[in-house]
Parts: C-alpha cells; structure tokens; sequence
C-alpha cells in the first residue's frame, strides 16, 4: 500500500551517549538495565527483528538473520526531551538552546503568567517529579484553586490542576495563553503541558488528559515535504502535539499504547500512500519516570505481542521504522529522561536485515522516509535504504 509506519517508543534508549555527563546521565541504559533488574525481558518479535543485534539485552538474542535492518542513533540535539527527539526524528535537529528553568520560574514570568490567564495565584514554582508536587501541593490546590506550575529538566511549563477544581477547559485555555501570551520573546520554551489530575488527598492520580501545547518547529520537516507532495501525513499520539500540528494531514489522539496500537493497526489495513508517524507513550510516562522497571517491562512484552498481527497487515510496499525519541531508565535514581542513544529498526516484508551501524543522527530516520517516498528535499541526515 506505498505506506511508511514510523513508531517511536517513547523513552527506550539503548545506552549512554558519549555526552551524558553533561546531563548527569552516566551509566544510563533503558533497555539492558530494566533486562538485568528483571531477570531477562522476553521479546522474541523484537528478538526476530534484530533487536538483539544492537547491543547487549538480557534475554533478547542476537539472531544469524535478523528479518529487519538494525542499529543504533545519537542525537545531536541539546536536550533530551520528546521535542527535540521528534523533530530531529523528522529531519530538522534543534540547532538553538531552549530556556531551561532549573530554578523555578522567575518572578517577571509569574507575574506574566497571573495577568494574563486571570489566575489570582499558583502553587509550586519549581522543578518537580509531576507524580510527588500533585501528592505536596494537591490539597492546598483543592482549598486555593491556584493551579500548580512546575518544570523538570526538559525545557517544559507545566501546569497541574484537579479536574473538579479547574476543569479541563479551563486548563486547556490557561496552557495556551501561556504558550502564546505568556511565553514570548526571550522565553523558548520547548511544550506547555496541561497535567490534569483527580482523586482526594492521599490519592491523586494523574489521568489520560493531558495535552501539549508545543512550540512551531524552526524550520521545515519531512511532515512539510511530503504534504507539499501530496503524501498523507498521519499523527498518532502525542506527535499532533509536539508539531503543533505543522505538516500533519490528519490527527489521532489516544490515551494509552494499547489505544495507539489499535489506531497503527486500523490504519495499516485502510490507508494508501501515507505516513503514520506514531508515538506509544506509556513507557515513559507510567514506567520510566515513575521508576518502575518491571511495569516498563511488561509493556515491550505487550508491544512485542502486538507486532505479529502489524507484521502480518504490511505488505511489500511498505516501510516500518521503529525507534525512540529518548531513554528513560526506570533503574537510576533520576525520574527525568537520559541522554541515551535509541534502537532503530527497519523492515520490508520479504528483504533481508542489515547492520545498518551506529548513525550520526535521528534525521537519519526523516531522510530514509523522504527517500522512501522519493521526495527531494533539503532535510539533514542520510537515508538508510541505499546506502
């Protein structure tokens, strides 16, 4: 059917990059730490692919024939968050520094922030795991009303709120005042994220609602390429979001890996001359910033299970690429991501795999699928396919 799949699993990187230092990251490695705290992962799709062939997972072998082109990517990017991972995914690394803000936001952008989303106050103002400034500040939030802002080691404005004390509309609004009118000049803030929670004291739990408002990339991606040669451009997940929507045909939004799995399936059985670019977050939100290596775990079993019935949909025609975007180890102390390199996989139905080696960047990934398509373009990176 001529289509190309991109799926990233979100936060499962494959070791430390040479600059990991930098970013307190050492001895970082998602995939073989979580595979030697849990005894072994047993992936034998991802096994078959190759994904033993990269490097060194408890439990995944390497395999004589890998039925899927392996290796391993660095990017080149500062940072270590989903935009930057995405966008250079798409062909266009991030050549500036975003604003950080490992001191909680200054005092002019507060007071910004107050006059123009009519806020009478906030909670927090600093960087914090999402899961413990809900389980600090939620009952002061439930008696106040003020949402909670946070940061983290991602250029990122975060901002916390019970759904039945300001409701998701409202939240929604406040996200994007912020990363219109709030957010200006100097302040390049990567993504403004709506984290919306419920529960009573003792048991606040975020939920599935949460939404990104993200910056406009800097320059054009293979999303632009393809659309401006008549390619349908298809978002599932978060990706919507990261792009703000610039080069993306059509949306799906979903709310859990199995939620995305179903939407890449349906899709695989429907749809012509497309490029799905998708975006399974669960690893990281519920497994790797939580610290929970077994449950990160399960979920590449359930990922691994689901790829027979995807294998079985693609045809010849087709190109699946399968990566990540981060790592996200669940076993180091740290509940941010890390600076790591990420898998990638690339099959053809019918071709055999190869050593595709150690890649210099992500826009490796964007370059093959403007190659795929045979579309000109200007993006950095080499294509995968020929060389």
């Amino acid at each position: 059917m001529n289509n190309c799949f991109l799926i990233v699993l979100d936060g499962v990187g494959i070791g430390e990059l040479p600059d990991a230092n930098l970013y307190g990251d050492c001895g970082s490695n998602t995939l073989f730490n979580i595979s030697k705290v849990v005894n072994g992962l047993y992936l034998p799709n991802l096994q078959e692919l190759g994904l033993g062939n990269i490097s060194e997972i408890v439990g995944v072998k390497k395999v004589e024939s890998p039925r899927a082109s392996f290796g391993k990517m660095r990017e080149i990017s500062k940072g270590k968050d989903s935009t930057t991972g995405h966008w250079e995914l798409a062909g266009l690394p991030v050549t500036f520094d975003f604003t950080y803000y490992p001191l909680g936001f200054p005092e002019y952008l507060t007071k910004r922030f107050l006059e123009k989303t009519g806020c009478d106050g906030f909670l927090g103002n600093k960087a914090a795991s999402g899961t413990e400034i809900i389980k600090e500040l939620g009952d002061e939030h439930c008696k106040t009303g003020f949402p909670i802002i946070y940061t983290s080691a991602d250029s990122v404005f975060q901002i916390a709120a019970h759904e039945e004390i300001i409701p998701l509309d409202r939240l929604y609004e406040i996200c994007k005042i912020t990363r219109e009118e709030v957010l200006v000049a100097d302040e390049i803030v990567g993504r403004v994220i709506a984290r919306p929670f419920i529960g009573t004291s003792d048991n606040f739990s975020r939920t599935t609602n949460r939404h990104d408002f993200s910056m406009n990339p800097h320059g054009k991606t293979v999303l632009n390429y393809l659309q401006d040669n008549s390619i349908n451009t298809i978002s599932v997940g978060k990706v919507g979001d990261l792009f703000n929507y610039n080069g993306i045909s059509q949306q799906f939004p979903t709310k859990s890996n199995q939620e995305g799995c179903a939407e890449i399936l349906s899709l695989a059985s429907k749809t012509r001359n497309s490029f799905i670019f998708a975006n399974l977050v669960d690893f990281d939100v519920y497994f790797g910033h939580r610290n929970d290596p077994q449950g990160f775990a399960d979920a590449l079993r359930k990922f691994d299970d689901f790829l027979p019935n995807l294998l079985e949909t693609i045809d010849t025609s087709d190109l699946l690429i399968i990566t990540a975007d981060h790592g996200n180890d669940p076993t180091t102390p740290s509940t941010d991501h890390s600076r790591e390199y990420v898998p990638i996989l690339l099959y053809q139905k019918g071709k055999n795999g190869r050593n595709l080696g150690e890649r210099n960047s992500l826009a490796d990934v964007g370059k093959t699928v403007g190659e795929f398509f045979n579309v000109q373009n200007e993006l950095y990176g080499i294509g995968m396919l020929n060389d």
